[in-house]
């Protein structure tokens, strides 16, 4: 395994993070139906990879709240936090995206990855000083993880169509 860092976004890291975006996207839908798998894949056009990396820009312009995990330089990972901003939205942190390339995963870096994140977390000013995130209860690797980071079930989210 190459040397690998964990570092803030940049704003030339965009393509790299689309990409991984995509993957997780996705691999999101494949733990689903056909018809989640068809919905996550059809949104992945063009016109929405500029909305997603125009939010990204605006997520980060004031605050670091995107990490990379780096090998040889290209993208290999990202855990996403909402802004400081937005804390009020759950009252607390928010872990927006998590993912590492599978080729990554078991060597620990998403550990630190996380990590990461979470002391990001912890310097936000946050009106619960917790942090929360949605995970596919069809994914058990995923929360395998969270529960070994000591997640906990806290509420349950519902979804519906609009």
């Amino acid at each position: 395994m190459t040397d690998t860092d964990i570092r803030p976004y940049e704003e030339g890291d965009a393509d790299g993070l689309w990409e991984l975006k995509v993957v997780f996207e996705r691999g999101l839908g494949a733990a689903g139906s056909d018809e989640k798998e068809a919905a996550y894949d059809d949104k992945l056009t063009d016109a929405y990879r500029d909305k997603w990396l125009a939010w990204v820009a605006r997520c980060t312009d004031d605050e670091d709240c995107i990490f990379v995990a780096t090998a040889d330089d290209d993208l290999v990972g990202y855990v996403f936090l909402l802004p400081e901003r937005l804390a009020f939205v759950w009252d607390a942190a928010v872990v927006n995206e998590l993912y590492l390339r599978p080729e990554y995963r078991g060597t620990g870096l998403a550990d630190d990855l996380f990590a990461r994140g979470l002391d990001h977390a912890r310097a936000q000013d946050l009106p619960l000083d917790r942090v929360v995130l949605d995970v596919d209860r069809e994914n058990e690797r995923a929360r395998a993880f969270y529960e070994r980071h000591d997640f906990t079930h806290w509420g349950e989210m519902v979804a519906r169509d609009l």
